[in-house]
């Protein structure tokens, strides 16, 4: 096993029985939404009948998020808590949380803004008794968000599915779901640096069930997820899982290589045939600049792989815990 996993595990110690079901939960600077949240994820969970317990990873929050679950932690024995030493983004929150999670026999992510339900939880736990070992939530309907973003996510998520070869990206589907204990175990087996969860879900394999749901807005405070990160994850998405972006480079350089060919064909021949006038500078520093940006743009997609296998080359744990603090 990696060296990130006994990190992960140091504060497991104790000798109080494993819970059925864990929920992980990452978050950053959701003191508004967090207690709100945690009053209705307990009455879905305590209404299963299964013993549980719940995740809550800091990621590094800079408002009173951990105070807020240290105080969830002290009235909830169903309560445990991961503290990041610092911001490591969401997916590593994530990962995080599901390296301490003690679940025998599946786990469930969620995010805390509520946009998610955690009264779909049932639904997931009913797909996984009937034997599929990832109940994903799909969603079906996307409340307060805009036309442009709703558009975005739409064409992400198929062009996902077309460049992703054999694994397939469920469409309209976030990091919400149950896995089964040994998809679970599948999925902490990979440990790269540059982590895109919803492609690694859907890498494990394992069989799936689709739950529908319909997205809710935010219930309170504000989204993480700017424009310019929403740009990057796509990139993390894109770059991770295919090396389309580099195939598709080669095809350019041949494009530009077959279309100059052809112009100088049609040179040569208006040059015997008409004798070969002064040809003016607009079009040659057009043609410069265009073959110039071809060429930086593929640079470019070089060397995002390139910056990816140099991080992944450092060998560095994927994220540091500041401190477990484990419930019941």
């Amino acid at each position: 096993m990696p060296d990130t996993m006994p990190l992960a595990r140091t504060a497991a110690t104790t000798d109080a029985p494993a819970p059925a079901l864990s929920v992980v939960v990452p978050c950053y600077n959701e003191q508004e939404v967090l207690p709100e949240f945690h009053r209705r994820l307990a009455a879905v969970m305590n209404a299963t009948g299964l013993a549980w317990e719940v995740v809550y990873v800091n990621d590094g929050s800079r408002d009173a998020t951990l105070a807020g679950m240290l105080a969830l932690q002290a009235a909830d024995p169903h309560v445990a808590l991961v503290n990041l030493s610092r911001n490591f983004g969401k997916e590593i929150a994530l990962t995080a949380g599901l390296d301490h999670c003690r679940a025998t026999d599946a786990v469930i992510a969620i995010d805390a803004d509520l946009q998610d339900p955690p009264e779909v939880i049932p639904e997931l736990i009913a797909a996984w008794r009937e034997g599929f070992d990832i109940a994903y939530a799909q969603r079906s309907a996307r409340h307060g968000e805009s036309w442009l973003k709703r558009s975005t996510a739409h064409a992400f998520y198929r062009l996902m599915q077309r460049v992703g070869g054999r694994v397939q990206l469920p469409k309209d589907t976030g990091d919400f779901r149950l896995m089964s204990r040994r998809s679970l175990d599948a999925l902490l087996q990979l440990r790269e640096q540059h982590r895109f969860m919803k492609g690694l879900f859907a890498w494990v394999g394992f069989p799936a069930k689709a739950v529908l749901y319909e997205r809710a807005p935010r219930a309170a405070g504000t989204t993480k997820w700017n424009w310019w990160k929403l740009w990057n994850l796509s990139l993390e998405g894109i770059t991770s899982f295919t090396v389309g972006p580099l195939k598709a480079a080669t095809y350019l350089g041949i494009l530009v290589a077959i279309i100059a060919a052809i112009y100088l064909v049609v040179l040569l021949a208006r040059t015997v045939l008409f004798g070969n006038p002064v040809a003016g500078y607009p079009s040659l520093m057009a043609t410069m600049l265009f073959l110039g940006g071809v060429q930086m743009m593929m640079l470019g997609i070089i060397g995002e792989y390139l910056g990816r296998i140099f991080n992944e080359t450092k060998g560095r744990p994927l994220y540091i815990v500041e401190r477990y603090v484990r419930g019941g």
